[in-house]
């Protein structure tokens, strides 16, 4: 922390002054006791919250077609890229079915040009006026059949194309796999169990809720904020501290913020990312993560020596401008070195005791000096 200026002890000296002018008109001296003024510092303002290891895409893969499982490429746990081959399904049927729908779509074809010629030659005869009009219809419309025949065998070239195509299952996506649960030579397909399963590690996220009131402090820092849904913009740096302890040695991003506050709980969810290069964040993993604002924030704190608790809450002694004592209840934050950061209740140079606190109660006049000074007596 800075070191504390001039204006930390004028409201000290006011008070010592007053004290040192009335003591002669005492009969018993007050109680002596040692105070410090409550002052400003810049600090990095920062909240620890628990989160869950969350993968931005995860999947159970799964067979599209049913048949026995001719290969497997993959080796369980590894590290795979998009595209990958890590089964290969029997395709003998598939391509024999995918065989049939092209001879399909030639005879479909042979009779269109037919159908083009018979249209051909029946309309050149209704314009001559030999044919009748009826042959000519019947011809259009048998041509406009063997178009969609035509239509239908490569439609159905299409669907056998897939099914040949599915019978070889790919990556969808980079990520680690888990354990199969098929061998070579069982029988899948689209109604049995997942094949496998494929988890991205590399960005990953990060799960945490926040309060509402936390939520609302962090938006109204934000000049540029204009309500909840934009408070993922405006989060400061995340940092990870993993189940073991150590930081990760990589700057986190908040991605996403739900748009509600959990009724039950108060709370809201956000989500931040990392770039996880090393893969050190697993999803389904629970650890510690840390907001830490971007740029230093005033703060006023006090010694933690000053504070005491009762039924109500935190409070401390205030010595006033007439040397009387006062009870003031406080909301505090952070605890700094020996310091504690004050949210509400205390003003800027306020004198608070320190020590001698046993020897004095809300309403009584003190002989009060700095915390420090040689005159002072513990």
């Amino acid at each position: 922390m800075q070191k504390t200026s001039s204006k930390r002890f004028s409201a000290i000296a006011l008070i010592m002054a007053v004290a040192a002018g009335g003591a002669s008109a005492q009969e018993t001296p007050a109680p002596k006791v040692a105070v410090a003024a409550a002052y400003t510092d810049e600090l990095v303002s920062e909240v620890t919250f628990i989160a869950k290891g969350a993968a931005i895409d995860k999947v159970d893969i799964r067979a599209r077609v049913s048949g026995f499982v001719e290969e497997i490429y993959l080796q369980e746990g590894e590290f795979v890229a998009e595209g990958t081959k890590l089964y290969q399904i029997e395709p003998e049927v598939y391509e024999a079915t995918l065989a049939a729908r092209k001879a399909d779509l030639a005879q479909a074809e042979a009779n269109l040009k037919l159908s083009e010629v018979e249209l051909a030659r029946k309309t050149e005869l209704f314009e001559r006026d030999v044919g009748t009009e009826a042959d000519r219809d019947v011809a259009l419309a048998d041509n406009e059949v063997a178009k969609a025949q035509v239509a239908i065998a490569q439609a159905a070239i299409d669907q056998a194309q897939l099914d040949v195509d599915y019978t070889l299952v790919h990556a969808p996506f980079d990520g680690r796999v888990g354990r199969s649960s098929v061998s070579v030579g069982e029988l899948v397909g689209p109604t049995s169990e997942p094949l496998i399963n494929l988890v991205r590690t590399r960005p990953i996220q990060v799960a945490f809720s926040m309060t509402e009131k936390q939520l609302v402090d962090i938006i109204e820092h934000k000049d540029d904020a204009v309500g909840a849904h934009d408070a993922a913009d405006h989060i400061p740096n995340v940092i990870a501290i993993l189940p073991n302890g150590d930081e990760l040695d990589e700057i986190g991003r908040v991605v996403f913020a739900d748009n509600v506050i959990n009724p039950t709980t108060g709370t809201i969810t956000l989500r931040a990312e990392f770039a996880n290069e090393r893969g050190l964040i697993i999803d389904g993993s629970f650890m510690n993560i840390r907001l830490e604002s971007q740029q230093p924030e005033k703060v006023l704190l006090i010694p933690q020596a000053a504070v005491q608790r009762d039924q109500r809450g935190d409070f401390v002694l205030v010595v006033g401008q007439q040397r009387t004592v006062e009870q003031r209840y406080v909301e505090l934050g952070r605890q700094v070195d020996v310091a504690v950061v004050v949210e509400n209740g205390l003003r800027e140079g306020e004198a608070v005791i320190v020590k001698g606190l046993q020897r004095v109660r809300p309403g009584v006049e003190v002989d009060a000096v700095l915390d420090g000074s040689p005159t002072e007596e513990n």
